[in-house]
């Protein structure tokens, strides 16, 4: 049987593949002309040219496939044009949905995001049975996602096997691009953050995110979404961590938000008049203002999903980042500047 993955040539679905490819599966990834595939090198796999918003493109994808891992996805806190996200991951999705509906597949797995979920409701953390409106969700992407993720959810009320899966906020190597996270590792070690905001994270290693994903469509239950987490950290925490395995010391500055949010009000504001994209993402700083903490237990009990620790998951993200090139300050000057600290 042939496996389909989206999104191959990215930080999760990159890891998706290689986890089929260990199962010995038969994999296609449909790939547009423009991807970036250093990260499938090696990679024994059927490449196939399309585009999510290319119906044509898609049914020629799909053509013998059983399973579908939809991971691709427009991931981005800042678009100079907001409607390209939107129609990569609305209506590529609804698009894609069709095609395996047409294909018969035996199983859709979808991406969608902890973002989706982790509104804040008092008490605990919040898990998959929460119910929240597009009026939550901030910015684009989100709102993107949430609306995608209703598309998935009424394609499994028509009868398509579609199980959703609800990543968190996933660490590790291979985070090429980077996505916003990558950014914040990428800058911490390069020495570029010099204070952090007062917020929290799920933190999940992208191994086991992507190993999420293959027990969903194995075990997981039709139109059910399950959130793939691993240890709840404020992001003081997080910061800790990479010090530890990095050698560099954490910022020990706190912004209040309400100057985050200045900031990024006034560097939106530059950003506009120099045409250039935002150093301060206003959307990721307006999101920041509450914790994404959630419950990931259902996902553990139905699916049998067991992450390992997120500390291992950043020293290998810090390992691919300093092997790869990203870090323009060599370890050994690293280390002395923590000692100093």
């Amino acid at each position: 049987m042939t496996a389909l993955v989206t999104g191959a040539a990215g930080f999760v679905g990159n890891h998706v593949v290689r986890l089929l490819a260990e199962r010995g599966e038969r994999i296609r990834v449909l790939l547009r002309p423009t991807s970036q595939t250093t990260l499938l090198e090696g990679l024994a796999v059927e490449r196939v040219s399309g585009d999510l918003r290319d119906r044509a493109s898609l049914d020629k994808a799909l053509d013998g496939v059983r399973t579908v891992y939809h991971v691709a996805a427009d991931y981005r806190l800042w678009a100079r044009d907001p409607r390209e996200i939107y129609e990569s991951n609305v209506q590529g999705t609804r698009n894609l949905l069709e095609a395996a509906r047409r294909a018969k597949v035996d199983r859709f797995v979808y991406t969608s995001t902890v973002g989706t979920v982790a509104v804040p409701r008092g008490g605990g953390p919040p898990d998959e049975s929460i119910v929240t409106s597009l009026d939550e969700m901030i910015g684009a992407y989100k709102r993107s996602k949430w609306l995608a993720e209703q598309e998935a959810r009424k394609a499994a009320e028509a009868g398509l096997p579609v199980v959703i899966v609800n990543p968190t906020t996933p660490v590790g190597p291979g985070d090429a691009k980077p996505t916003p996270t990558g950014r914040i590792i990428i800058d911490f070690l390069n020495g570029r953050m010099p204070a952090y905001v007062d917020t929290g994270l799920n933190f999940v290693p992208v191994e086991d995110a992507a190993a999420g994903h293959l027990l969903a469509a194995g075990r997981g239950r039709i139109g059910e979404r399950y959130i793939l987490g691993g240890e709840n950290l404020t992001l003081k925490q997080a910061l800790e961590i990479l010090s530890q395995v990095s050698g560099r010391p954490a910022p020990r500055v706190r912004v209040p938000h309400i100057l985050a949010l200045a900031a990024g009000y006034a560097d939106a504001a530059l950003s506009r008049l120099m045409r250039r994209e935002p150093q301060i993402p206003l959307e990721g700083v307006r999101m920041a203002r509450h914790s994404m903490f959630v419950n990931s237990e259902r996902a553990r009990a139905e699916l049998g999903f067991s992450p390992g620790p997120v500390t291992a998951a950043f020293e290998r993200a810090v390992r691919w980042y300093e092997s790869n090139g990203y870090v323009r300050i060599p370890r050994r000057n690293r280390m002395a500047a923590a000692r100093a600290a």
